[in-house]
């Protein structure tokens, strides 16, 4: 087993992704190498989620896995916004656990990294399990405000998510993001401008923007409409590619930021300024998240909420109207405390009406300390869990009618895979992991992006040929891992 070999697995959202590949990079500073076989590394590393409760049941049963199998000398720990919390009860609940890792100090891996094998190897012999060392400073109010020199992405393939802020500063009463990681904390924009050049310079075509609220960006640095200027900077000064070919493109093997995808906008705050961007910047995605969690006034009132559910109406109107094809994703939560069969019945007239490309659903999950605390857990898990059913094949129906109107029509796809005779995409509606793919009846090259004519749809998925195939490009290999 060598003695320089880390095992990472990283659960929850995308932002957690960024802060775990932020982490390997540290890691690989320090002359660790990552590799894919839990059992040939000494340091395990499982970066938790604590956002809801089937989440962190996944973190406690990993961790437990990762445990029960541990050799001597390996070490564990958990990072994350579990431990962030709940450190102590990880702790209890996975006795094998050797270090606790809050995720507002994610940076300071290497440092605890090295202190766990140098108490290792003291013990050794000893016959004595030694307390787990928590390495969560009271100091550390906020994430953010160190990133150790790291650059703030994860790659995939041609796509990296970049994260450009995090903590987040709304008052949702559901929501533990807040007590987890502190008030929102906004990256310098010069920052941002220097790793999204990096990452387009390595073989990046898609850009996806993420934050626990976009929208807020540059708040707190003083800025109005931070998220339509860095998204104005990032179209001017980083999209087009630095030494173009006289079609346009870069050399052979190589091209520009083509696609920029924003994440996760916060209701109320899609300005006249940021709709503009998005209609007139041909990098900017036509595509937005913005998680709404309900439709009903008074559940939006109880969520701590933006209830004005007639500015979604006239924002999306207008959105649509200037945005020609733009792909909507939103979350709704049912069965929060208090949820009505009308207040419900409301949140289906609502997905009705306003037909959402992309609708995720989640069962309310009782957070103790947020806000919502006192509110309970009153509605029954049955009548959750029919909620959501009914909820989501009232979407399913909508996606397969939105989906069967591109048939015959051509969308640019970006190519990440290829297996038994299909090429697997993305086009511009589809965002990694969590929306729909195009099979494409052909090879095409992994990483370009190419016209596909649309002959097929099924309630999350397109199927098509290619028209033409674009020059192949290089696929980045930021961090190279086992």
């Amino acid at each position: 087993m060598p003695s320089n070999a880390f095992h990472l697995i990283s659960l929850g959202c995308a932002k957690n992704t960024v802060d775990s590949d932020s982490m390997a990079q540290l890691l690989a500073r320090d002359g660790y190498r990552a590799v894919g076989d839990a059992a040939k590394a000494n340091v395990l590393i499982v970066n938790t989620c604590g956002f809801i409760g089937p989440a962190k049941q996944e973190s406690i049963d990993i961790l437990r896995e990762l445990a029960e199998s541990k050799r001597e000398g390996q070490i564990l720990i958990a990072a994350g916004c579990l431990t962030q919390r709940y450190g102590a009860e990880v702790a209890k609940q996975v006795p094998g656990v050797d270090g606790i890792l809050g995720t507002r100090r994610w940076m300071d891996i290497v440092q605890v990294v090295r202190e766990l094998r140098k108490r290792a190897h003291s013990s050794t012999g000893s016959g004595l399990r030694p307390e787990p060392l928590y390495h969560l400073p009271v100091e550390a109010a906020t994430v953010g405000t160190n990133e150790a020199d790291t650059v703030r992405a994860s790659v995939a393939g041609a796509s990296a998510y970049l994260k450009i802020a995090d903590g987040c500063r709304r008052p949702c009463a559901f929501c533990a993001i807040p007590l987890i990681k502190g008030t929102a904390v906004s990256r310098p924009m010069e920052t941002i401008l220097n790793e999204a050049r990096r990452l387009r310079d390595s073989g990046v075509r898609e850009l996806i923007l993420i934050a626990q609220d976009t929208t807020d960006y540059g708040h707190d640095l003083g800025m109005k409409d931070g998220l339509a200027i860095l998204l104005e900077r990032l179209c001017d000064e980083v999209a087009p590619h630095p030494n173009p070919s006289p079609d346009g493109r870069g050399a052979r093997g190589e091209g520009g930021l083509d696609w920029i995808r924003v994440m996760y906008a916060y209701p109320g705050y899609v300005t006249d300024h940021l709709i503009e961007v998005m209609a007139t910047r041909k990098q900017v995605l036509p595509y937005l998240d913005m998680p709404l969690q309900h439709a009903h006034p008074k559940t939006l009132y109880r969520m701590r909420r933006p209830s004005n559910v007639d500015w979604v109406h006239e924002t999306l109107g207008k959105m649509r109207s200037a945005i020609p094809n733009l792909a909507i994703r939103t979350t709704f939560i049912v069965g929060y405390p208090g949820e009505t069969d009308d207040e419900f019945q409301a949140l289906i007239d609502f997905v009705n009406e306003i037909r959402f490309d992309r609708v995720g659903t989640f069962q309310f999950s009782f957070e103790p300390g947020t806000t919502s605390e006192p509110l309970g857990d009153p509605i029954p898990a049955e009548v959750k869990q029919q909620r959501y059913e009914q909820l989501m094949e009232l979407q399913q129906n909508i996606s397969l009618q939105i989906n069967q109107s591109y048939v015959g029509k051509t969308l640019d796809v970006l190519v990440e895979g290829y297996d038994n005779g299909i090429s697997i995409g993305r086009s511009y509606r589809d965002a990694p992991e969590i929306d729909g793919l195009v099979l494409i009846e052909d090879k095409v090259e992994i990483g370009g992006i190419v016209p596909v004519k649309i002959s097929g749809a099924l309630a999350y998925d397109l199927t098509g040929v290619p028209v033409k195939f674009n020059i192949p490009i290089q696929i980045p290999n930021l961090t190279a891992k086992e």
